[in-house]
């Protein structure tokens, strides 16, 4: 999966506002290469799960589909915890299309790190950051980075 700098930066910066608490949401692009974030409010309150508040969650999803996006992953962060998927994380991941991008804040620089779950069996993806990639100029996107939908 490559992302953007720009989006790897703001589900940093999002973990860390939130903080104790787990923060989450939507990553959007084309194919593999995620372009936008999409914070939502973790409405469990809570530093060891999270659930997406169902009006922002709608809301993304419209927006991702006017901009022509997909959900490519879902994000979530750990806060004193590694950046790997926890037992309630597996049980819960039931899209086998979607990646699971996971935001460590345990140690003193964050690792985010990305995961496929498939009838719980975890499979870790590369995460590669790259710069560019204007999010207002969605319809240049397979020319600049001859990127092709994967649906």
């Amino acid at each position: 999966m490559e992302m953007c700098k720009s989006v790897y930066e703001k589900i940093i910066e999002h973990s860390r506002r939130e903080m104790p608490l787990e923060a989450c949401g939507y990553l959007g692009g084309k194919g593999r290469t995620v372009v936008e974030a999409y914070s939502l409010t973790n409405i469990d309150q809570s530093g060891e799960h999270f659930s997406f508040d169902p009006k922002e969650q709608f809301d993304a999803v419209l927006t991702m589909r006017k901009k022509k996006q997909r959900a490519v992953a879902v994000y979530h962060s750990h806060p004193e915890t590694p950046a790997r998927p926890s037992q309630e994380d597996i049980r819960l991941a039931i899209d086998p299309e979607i990646i699971y991008v996971i935001v460590s804040l345990a140690a003193a620089e964050p690792e985010v790190k990305a995961f496929r779950i498939v009838k719980q069996e975890v499979t870790e993806e590369p995460v590669v950051v790259i710069d560019g990639l204007s999010t207002e100029e969605p319809e240049n996107w397979e020319k600049q980075w001859n990127v092709k939908n994967s649906r």
